[in-house]
């Protein structure tokens, strides 16, 4: 079965490079680090870390940005605003938002694989004010509700 594809005009800044699926089967896209020297995260800390990138988005679309599992399980680095929206009327860079999980300090080298973005479609609601909601077997029941 053959991926459906959908073209996003991008704009790479000089230094940076255009992102990539690390596999066929991979739906997230691997976005790098465009930066001209390492920046160091400390424990605790986050950082925001440019891609270089720029994207027109067609409407009905945005660009979640995601955390890279190795980064996560390996260094405690994840996406602080975990997805993070591009929406599709955004025109500037791309920005991570990096985050030390971990009790090491963490470098971020030019060039690193920091994020990955994911193509997704969006609805917008109609939110309509009502007095009652419809009844369900959970109700109002609320975190941790739904497993044992």
């Amino acid at each position: 079965m053959e991926r459906k594809k959908i073209e996003i005009p991008t704009i790479i800044e000089e230094g940076s490079q255009a992102p990539f699926y690390a596999s066929d089967g991979a739906a997230g896209a691997d976005v790098r680090a465009n930066i001209p020297q390492d920046v160091i995260i400390e424990p605790g800390s986050s950082a925001l870390i440019p891609t270089g990138l720029r994207f027109s988005i067609p409407e009905g679309y945005e660009i979640q940005v995601r955390p890279r599992s190795g980064l996560a399980l390996n260094n405690q680095i994840t996406v602080l605003n975990t997805p993070g929206t591009i929406d599709s009327d955004y025109r500037g860079e791309v920005k991570v938002i990096l985050m030390n999980h971990g009790k090491t300090s963490f470098a971020v080298t030019p060039g690193m694989r920091i994020a990955q973005i994911v193509v997704a479609p969006v609805f917008q609601a109609e939110f309509i004010q009502e007095e009652h909601l419809s009844a369900t077997l959970r109700g109002e029941k609320g975190f941790g509700h739904t497993g044992k």
